[in-house]
């Protein structure tokens, strides 16, 4: 019982502050700088624009004119695959004259990754940047990311993701907030001392000769393609000036669902690509560290409970942790239903946890109980125009 009391708080603090102080002091000791420089002006602009969309009628014609405005010396194409439309989307882009706008037209929905396939199989760029329907992109981001591909060790470059949190709920700005700096602050330690094990998936190049087919039905995107990338020898980088803007659910409920069907993505990566979990991975101890033993760590969480107050039947130190791990949840718990104004504001970071750990035991069972395919199990609550951050 000790033992599983000891391990389960070991792996807990290594997960949240072990593995985040240690991959930062390895950026700091053993940092590996890449080379920047503007894209050198040529005939024909390198980038092809590859964006799915499912049912985006409401704000399409606004991202296009924004896609289509962005640094035209530098974008050839924007490539628009409609997955299964069922709204205006299609008609849409059929209405839509411009040389350099593509249109591809499914049928019926396959879901993003199968859909970003076809995208891919048409883009004639050199450098494919994918983006989706809601973020926007800051002025000067994309030169901002070309720049990264001057050293020819990158193969991947990822923006500065910025969340909108206005008209959120206390939970998800927390989430927006606090948590996603945490997150990109790891992950920019990461691509400092290699690369990070995934990018925000709204807005990143890779160099078309390393693009990789995704398996039908993938979820997670942003994590296959650029880990796919370092297999083949390069890196990826993260550049921070080049900011998009976007906006996650505002609602906690919301937030979960998201939530769960990211980490139900994460088990399904591995079973899609098993290599991950080999030494061919060079970023393995990376992945385990920051993205699977946070699938774990619920269950820590759980044993820690149970472990302490078992062992605080002969033990004051511990009856004590356990009295304070059960306030802990319950007032988390609390004030996810209730809003108590004090209570609500020192919960915040309580509750986001909860939500967090929650979405992790979740995502496992949609991973394994779901039938059909995986990525249906969340779907984007599209966002009016008036409200595109």
């Amino acid at each position: 019982m000790r033992l599983l009391f000891w391990g389960s708080l070991a792996l807990v603090l290594y997960t949240y502050a072990g593995y985040p102080l240690a991959i930062a002091l390895l950026a700091r000791l053993r940092p590996r700088p890449w080379l920047r420089a503007p894209w050198p002006a040529r005939s024909s602009a390198p980038v092809s624009i590859v964006m799915a969309v499912h049912n985006g009628a409401a704000i399409l014609e606004s991202k296009l004119d924004h896609l289509l405005a962005l640094s035209p010396d530098l974008v050839r194409e924007v490539i628009v695959v409609s997955d299964g439309s069922n709204d205006a989307t299609s008609s849409l882009l059929a209405r839509r004259q411009d040389p350099r706008l593509r249109s591809i037209r499914l049928e019926h929905q396959v879901g993003k990754a199968a859909a970003l396939n076809y995208g891919v199989a048409a883009a004639l760029g050199e450098i494919l940047l994918f983006v989706d329907i809601r973020p926007r992109v800051d002025e000067g981001a994309l030169a901002s990311l070309l720049s990264n591909f001057a050293d020819p060790s990158v193969g991947c470059v990822a923006g500065e993701l910025l969340l909108s949190s206005q008209g959120h709920d206390a939970t998800t700005s927390a989430v927006s907030g606090l948590y996603w700096r945490y997150e990109q602050w790891i992950r920019n330690c990461e691509a400092a001392y290699d690369s990070p094990v995934g990018v925000y998936g709204g807005f990143y190049a890779i160099r078309r000769s390393l693009a990789s087919n995704y398996p039908p039905g993938l979820i997670l995107d942003d994590m296959f393609q650029p880990l796919s990338i370092l297999r083949q020898g390069y890196r990826s980088v993260l550049d921070r000036t080049a900011l998009v803007i976007d906006t996650w659910p505002g609602k906690t409920t919301g937030e979960y669902t998201r939530k769960v069907r990211t980490l139900a993505g994460n088990f399904q990566l591995l079973s899609a690509a098993p290599w991950l979990l080999t030494p061919k991975n060079r970023v393995l101890w990376q992945l385990i560290s920051h993205k699977l033993l946070r699938l774990v760590v619920p269950y820590c969480f759980v044993a820690l409970v149970v472990t302490s107050v078992f062992l605080g039947l002969n033990d004051t130190a511990f009856t004590c942790f356990a009295a304070l791990q059960i306030v802990f949840w319950l007032m988390a718990f609390v004030a996810l239903r209730v809003r108590i104004p004090l209570l609500h504001r020192l919960a915040t970071p309580a509750s986001a946890l909860l939500v967090l750990n929650a979405a992790a035991v979740g995502g496992l069972y949609k991973f394994l109980f779901t039938r059909g395919p995986l990525w249906k199990i969340w779907s984007a609550t599209p966002i009016s125009q008036q409200h595109q951050p």
